[in-house]
């Protein structure tokens, strides 16, 4: 076996390759794209600041009216080879709409860059928004990060990181986590049709597995997964919830409808939409 019950990589690529799951792949891919323009070109926002030397390091801010408003951040998925920020600029309308800021941020791709440096690209992000989301309306002190697949993967890692000792900022900078279809043990990748992209060797795999590498701060964590989206999943956020529970972490594993991997976000698109819902909901919950 290369991995639990996997006997081959096509058995693996079956359950992680989704485009082979969602036939309309491209038409949600485009969806996303239209989406975003459309509500960069509604909202208010403040698009490519940069956080860090390098050109990918960037974000975009979608201030909400109110003043000192609590900041959701939302990292982008991709498999860590694909896309950024500027496709994922709709998942702002909905939470702005009910009175967060929101922050898309960028990173650098596999393979130019390692998925360990997308993590530190993750944390820098933080760490600068801390220091200077203030200035475009948001409260540093009320810090929730989300994502979505790979981005999923980086709300666990944000959530791992020693931010007194790596940054001098206060070790509960982040206050909850919110990580939709997330990747946390990245074991079975290594086998799979993505591994010439993002070349996982061990050291890798044992550092930037969230399942192997649990969070240092006890704030709130949910892992939700479309109903509709594979077992291995769905495997994955039960056991990092099981995971984050015996040691005492407050986790929740959540099935959000019958959604297949890309229609799982659609809704952050809408004011009243069921995702957005439930993110404002642990948003408010986790900064009280």
């Amino acid at each position: 076996m290369l991995y639990r019950d996997f006997a081959s990589q096509d058995d693996i690529d079956a359950q992680y390759n989704i485009e082979r799951q969602v036939p309309d792949a491209r038409r949600w891919l485009e969806f996303f794209v239209e989406a975003s323009a459309r509500t960069r070109s509604a909202l208010a926002c403040e698009l490519d600041l940069a956080f860090g030397p390098t050109l990918a390091e960037t974000l975009d801010i979608f201030p909400a009216a109110r003043p000192d408003a609590p900041v959701v951040v939302f990292v982008h998925g991709g498999y860590w080879r694909r896309l950024s920020a500027k496709e994922f600029s709709f998942v702002a309308a909905g939470p702005v709409a009910r009175g967060y800021t929101v922050v898309v941020t960028n990173y650098a791709l596999c393979p130019a860059v390692s998925i360990g440096e997308i993590t530190r690209q993750s944390r820098a992000a933080l760490a600068w928004l801390y220091r200077h989301v203030q200035d475009f309306g948001g409260d540093p002190e009320r810090i929730v990060v989300s994502g979505h697949s790979a981005g999923g993967h980086q709300v666990a890692r944000l959530l791992a990181t020693d931010w007194l000792g790596e940054y001098g900022l206060p070790p509960d900078l982040v206050k909850g986590g919110y990580a939709i279809s997330g990747l946390f043990d990245l074991r079975p990748l290594r086998y799979s049709w993505l591994q010439p992209m993002i070349q996982l060797d061990g050291d890798t795999v044992l550092r930037e597995s969230p399942q192997l590498q649990l969070p240092r701060t006890a704030a709130p964590l949910i892992a939700a997964v479309g109903g509709g989206e594979s077992e291995e999943f769905h495997r994955q956020s039960r056991d990092y919830v099981a995971a984050c529970q015996a040691v005492g972490l407050g986790a929740e594993y959540q099935v959000l409808g019958d959604c297949h991997h890309f229609n799982v976000i659609e809704s952050l698109g809408e004011a009243d939409g069921p995702l957005t819902d439930a993110l404002c909901e642990f948003v408010a919950s986790s900064i009280d």
